[in-house]
């Protein structure tokens, strides 16, 4: 049910409520609004919990380019130990 249909909804048990005995129709609208209150509630936790979602993929984008970085990185250190070694021991092999 989206929002729209809610509010309608709600809205219509509203002007039900309103014709009943105050006995009765006291009783239920405390309802309808603790209803209503729990439904905006709801929908806070759901925005809360998207919100969350995004920073979380955001932040899994960030850990996974700083990790290939990384990896870059090493791999080009490790070449050059590679060829700072080969280029060390050649010169032993002359000398």
């Amino acid at each position: 049910m989206d929002e729209q249909t809610f509010q309608s909804k709600l809205a219509e048990l509203m002007g039900e409520i309103s014709t009943l005995p105050k006995s009765e129709r006291e009783k239920l609208e405390r309802m309808a609004q603790q209803t209503q209150k729990r439904h905006q509630q709801l929908k806070q936790t759901v925005h809360n919990l998207q919100e969350s979602l995004d920073y979380l993929r955001l932040s899994i984008k960030y850990l996974v380019f700083d990790l290939e970085a990384t990896r870059r990185e090493n791999g080009y250190l490790r070449q050059m130990l590679t060829e700072r070694h080969q280029d060390d021991h050649d010169g032993e092999q002359q000398g």
